[in-house]
């Protein structure tokens, strides 16, 4: 007979994340049918700021309280029918649970229940089934063979939509690939996170930080932004493309003017005092970044092009896919349909998960193994609206991503993650992998 774990209670309700936005927490319970143990787990659902057209829908209230961003409805939702559905189910079934709550919905972008509603309990039933199993929560996802520990891509500049400054890009990010392991890993980036911190106060430049916990100065352009952390990389004592590399997140369907076709500038404009804006085609995209990869170790650029521009897709992976990791976060927004209509145009190399796009953690997991099977690089991320909890450092290592975005060495929402890190490292001891060399092999 196979174990039981059957749920007895779902409970939501709304806190704060990191913006000090409303979102919802859940917890389940559920009870052990041999032994009458009761189990108790709680997780809840980050928010993003720059968000994928093709994401599935977050429900927000609409209403006078917290400006129309609160989220009683979506708490009514799982106290209520989704509770009242998965009342008596087994929690271990974690694929028929998610499921259950997709067809409850029974739309295609989650729009009825929210997906902020499904994926809190769907989170919670899989942080209540480890517990409840007495396992770490990374073996519960993962398996046996979860061993990976991710090499941190560290948002350390924060520009577009993330800070109120003049760059246009929205993340410039360190990779400690020279380390041995990820502590050591974690030791580089906050080391050069600090010398960068200097290196700006000593120029008079803004050292407060933007959503992620990068610093949001004000810079005449991308290269400008690149040849700080490369001063603050040499002042840490390491060597710029051999210990440290750089990834950058463009997020250009933020840049992109649909009516002109074509990326805008605003930033760079200000800040060179052009008369007139400046602005870019897609040749002209590729053009600049072949032009920053020669100049800069850069080894991944995430949404280098509007998220539905699929020819402009293929012509960039063309070109650099095989030099540099193309990342699909607003392209492909972690749903296996559009994952696999990438895989069939040759669009990217490497695929930006976020559970909360897609909206439960079967999907996720599904969207990564189609990624894994066609040769794509996976990236686990967090949002810029995140909390306390830790669920995607457990997942980065269940599913041997390799690699994982929880911004800057900075602000307790993105420290919870790194620290869970090293609580799993220090588990997993001698039995722990950590492969920087496979992000380097483009």
């Amino acid at each position: 007979m196979s174990l039981k774990i059957n749920i007895t209670d779902v409970h939501a309700r709304q806190i704060l994340d990191s913006r000090g936005n409303p979102t919802v927490e859940v917890e389940v319970t559920a009870e052990t049918e041999t032994t009458g143990k009761k189990t108790t787990a709680r997780e809840s659902v980050p928010s993003g700021a720059s968000t994928g057209r093709f994401e599935a829908i977050e429900l927000r209230d609409g209403d006078k309280d917290y400006f129309g961003l609160g989220v009683q409805k979506v708490v009514d939702h799982v106290n209520t029918k989704i509770r009242e559905m998965l009342l008596g189910m087994n929690v271990l079934e974690q694929a028929k649970l998610d499921r259950a709550m997709v067809e409850l919905d029974g739309t295609d972008n989650k729009g009825n229940l929210g997906a902020n509603a499904i994926l809190g309990v769907s989170l919670a039933c899989a942080k209540t089934a480890a517990k409840a199993l007495d396992m770490p929560l990374y073996r519960y996802l993962g398996g046996t063979n979860a061993k990976t520990l991710p090499v941190p891509m560290m948002n350390v500049i924060n520009g577009g939509v993330h800070a109120k400054n003049t760059l246009d890009f929205q993340e410039f990010m360190i990779m400690p690939v020279g380390a041995r392991g990820f502590s050591q890993a974690l030791k580089m980036g906050a080391e050069v996170y600090y010398f960068l911190r200097q290196i700006l106060n000593e120029n008079g430049m803004s050292t407060a930080v933007g959503d992620e916990g990068g610093f949001a100065p004000d810079f005449e352009d991308t290269k400008e932004a690149f040849s700080y952390l490369s001063k603050a990389v040499e002042m840490a004592g390491y060597q710029v493309g051999r210990d440290v590399v750089y990834a950058m997140d463009a997020a250009a369907s933020e840049l992109y003017d649909e009516a002109r076709g074509v990326y805008v500038f605003p930033g760079e404009s200000e800040e060179k005092g052009e008369e007139q804006e400046i602005v870019r085609s897609s040749e002209e995209m590729i053009a600049m970044y072949e032009e920053l990869m020669g100049q800069f170790p850069i080894v991944s650029i995430e949404d280098g092009l509007f998220e539905d521009d699929w020819e402009g897709w293929q012509k960039l992976t063309e070109r650099l896919g095989d030099k540099v990791q193309l990342v699909g976060d607003d392209l492909f927004v972690t749903n296996p349909k559009r994952i696999q209509c990438g895989i069939k145009l040759g669009a990217a190399n490497a695929v930006l998960v976020k559970v909360n796009q897609i909206g439960t953690v079967t999907e996720a997991l599904n969207a990564i193994e189609m990624a894994k099977s066609a040769g794509y690089h996976t990236i686990i991320s967090h949002r810029s609206g995140e909390t306390e909890d830790a669920f995607i450092a457990d997942l980065a290592v269940a599913v041997n991503a390799g690699q994982i975005k929880t911004g800057a060495p900075c602000r307790a929402e993105r420290t919870s993650k790194y620290n869970q890190l090293l609580r799993i490292e220090e588990e997993l001891a001698e039995d722990a992998v950590f492969e920087p060399e496979e992000i380097m092999k483009k």
